[in-house]
């Protein structure tokens, strides 16, 4: 409690300098000319607009959602150097690392080790989780390099009357930037704590003829922490504890995206291997053969074309594939799980205008999974083969949706629904109704209700390796039940203020236990299920100086609705601070974030210990012609603090990066 109260009243303390104008600043410098004004700062003043809430542009005032978004110049002021940290710095997320993958949380609710398969994770509006594990890939993992995002979409509440499966808790929608963003060469180095180097190259211009286009490559490496001690292992045999060598992360990927016309192109690739320091899955502590490879791609190929004045048609096509290697040493015994997935499918879409006060969106979506294979054996010695699963599916959908315009300017009604069938287990409809109302100029009232589902995936319903893993072929869907009320009001331009409050209901829920009590067989099963309620508080401002910042507070208490009993790895508190100041107008800038967790339990019902992390980062761009600088310094005050983990790990939760320091380069040619 002594941290918690330290960490607010520090809160509160810097949100005086957010939302008043800074000493000696009281008289802003004059705004620039109407035509310097930024596009980010003109999106401001005249209400942002998203487009994954609904498939298509409008004010997110108008979106049937509690929407935040984090643009390019933000990553870059805040130093955010993978999605993960850009989604740890909005309200109601929170991040889990155990040190191979980081996991998302949101509202409350963030399973350790749930691949985050309850969020919808897309770029440019293709879907991402991969037809495995449906998971997300956010930290170094991510097929996206953030250097490539123009913004970040984060859509809150349950998405699936538009996207289907995954759309649990969000909608995550990456766009990323065009070749019009560049119109030259540029490239990026960066050199940070843990011998850790990454190098990017990307070139990006918009020709006469029409003809647009980005490509771009990244080569990653980093040593990670040399030594790391874990009191689970604590004896002689395991080396007193601690593990060398064992925390590397390395990656290279590749993106591209061309335009012509009516038609756009896209493709991305990233392949990551990272060492495992933890011992999970009993495998042989301080063995730097233990690692997990990720490679992850997908091409896309989208056509768009206006059909008459108030009719627009959208065709899309795509390919994907994700490949999985576990390299585990167990007892001296290498043991490898694989998996590989190939799908690809189409969409269609119809968005129409109709007497002015009907917006339809009508679709439908087609999936075919040509390969579902998993696998798990020994390499040596002796060879054995625990698993040999290869499937196929498919998965089609339909989908509508209308924006009413009751009363213009002063009532919307927005309508969806979605109907998915699954060869596995049939079929599931889920709706989403927003009722969104504007009393007067720059204040929004939106009254939210919506479900959603998850479809069991191949890993949980088929994976088995004795005498560890059971398979479950009978899981059926999770779904959740969402109702919100969001309050949305501008002031003066310069100010966001947010307030929403939250309950949902999960049923169903897919969770890992065991076959039978003291088995030691693992098994995934539909259990039981878990409520969760709570409020978020936000308040944004940018100032005509160049002050810009943001502070929020979120409660939340997700139960399970049998026991009562919180749920592990869910804070009950977050605040989080973002502080942005001009040292020198457009040219130097100084960041500073600051992050407040309560506790939470782990999976044997302990506490781990709150905490609050500052970062600080120092960003400059036109001191010397074509130059951008950054210098960051993460875990500034060196906090000590742990992540909850799976039951795959003999920790009950991990250490985390002490204070670690980047510094990035960038040259436009």
């Amino acid at each position: 409690m002594c941290v918690f109260r330290r960490s607010i009243h520090a809160l509160l303390t810097l949100s005086v300098i957010v939302f008043f104008p800074l000493v000696g600043q009281a008289e802003p410098d004059p705004a620039p000319p109407a035509t310097q004004v930024s596009d980010e700062m003109m999106l401001f003043q005249e209400i942002p607009s998203v487009y994954g809430a609904s498939k298509y542009e409008q004010k997110v005032t108008e979106a049937p959602s509690s929407v935040s978004i984090v643009t390019a110049s933000e990553i870059k002021k805040y130093g955010y150097r993978t999605l993960a940290d850009i989604l740890r710095s909005v309200r109601s997320f929170y991040v889990t690392y155990d040190r191979n993958y980081s996991f998302v949380g949101v509202r409350g609710f963030g399973r350790p080790a749930d691949y985050n398969n309850r969020i919808l994770l897309l770029v440019d509006g293709h879907r991402t989780d991969d037809n495995l594990y449906d998971m997300a890939f956010i930290g170094t993992d991510a097929v996206l390099d953030v250097d490539l995002i123009d913004r970040v979409e984060i859509i809150r509440g349950p998405g699936s009357s538009l996207y289907g499966t995954n759309a649990l808790f969000a909608v995550v929608n990456v766009i990323t930037r065009r070749g019009r963003d560049l119109q030259a060469l540029e490239t990026s180095g960066e050199a940070a704590s843990y011998d850790t180097y990454k190098g990017r190259l990307t070139y990006g211009d918009r020709y006469q003829n029409g003809f647009e286009t980005i490509v771009s490559g990244t080569l990653y490496d980093s040593k990670g922490q040399k030594s790391l001690y874990f009191p689970e292992y604590d004896a002689p045999a395991t080396n007193n504890g601690k593990t060398n060598n064992t925390d590397y992360d390395r990656f290279h990927s590749f993106f591209t995206k061309t335009s012509y016309k009516d038609f756009t192109f896209e493709a991305a690739y990233n392949s990551r291997t990272k060492g495992i320091p933890t011992g999970a899955f009993q495998t042989d502590f301080n063995n730097p053969d233990n690692k997990t490879t990720d490679t992850r791609g997908y091409l896309d190929l989208r056509y768009e074309r206006a059909v008459g004045r108030n009719t627009d048609i959208t065709a899309r096509v795509f390919y994907d594939s994700y490949k999985y290697t576990g390299t585990y040493i167990i007892s001296g015994t290498e043991n490898r799980d694989w998996g590989y997935g190939e799908w690809w499918g189409g969409e269609l879409k119809l968005s129409s205008r109709l007497f002015d006060v009907h917006r339809l969106i009508l679709g439908t979506e087609y999936t075919y999974n040509n390969r579902l294979d998993q696998e798990n054996y020994d390499v040596s010695p002796p060879s054995q083969r625990y698993l040999d699963d290869h499937r196929r599916s498919q998965i089609g959908a339909a989908y509508l949706q209308d924006e009413f315009t009751i009363i213009k300017n002063t009532l919307l009604l927005n309508a969806g629904v979605r109907y998915d069938h699954f060869d596995t287990f049939g079929g599931t409809t889920n709706p989403r109704v927003a009722l969104i109302v504007t009393p007067q100029e720059k204040s929004t009232i939106k009254a939210l209700y919506g479900t959603a589902f998850r479809a069991p995936s191949p890993f949980e319903l088929y994976y088995q390796s004795p005498p560890t893993n059971a398979s479950n072929p009978d899981l059926k869907p999770e779904k959740i039940k969402t109702y919100e009320l969001v309050y949305e009001q501008y002031l003066a331009d310069r100010f966001r203020a947010t307030a929403a409050g939250f309950y949902y209901e999960i049923t169903d829920l897919i969770d890992q236990t065991e076959t039978q009590l003291g088995s030691g067989v693992s098994v995934f099963r539909n259990l039981g299920k878990v409520k969760s309620r709570g409020f978020e508080l936000e308040l944004e401002n940018k100032w005509a100086n160049g002050v810009e910042g943001r502070i929020s507070y979120t409660l939340q208490r997700a139960i399970n609705a049998d026991t009562n009993e919180l749920l592990s790895n869910s804070p009950e508190h977050l605040a989080k601070l973002a502080l942005n100041v001009p040292v020198m107008q457009d040219r130097i800038f100084a960041g500073i974030e600051e992050h407040y967790m309560s506790k939470r339990k782990t999976l044997s019902g302990a506490d781990t210990q709150d905490f609050y992390i500052t970062n600080i980062t120092l960003y400059t761009q036109r001191i010397v012609k074509n130059f951008e600088l950054s210098a960051s310094v993460y875990n500034l005050f060196d906090v000590k603090y742990g992540d909850p983990v799976s039951q795959d790990f003999a920790q009950q939760s991990i250490v985390q990066d002490g204070r670690t320091y980047r510094l990035k380069l960038t040259y436009v040619f």
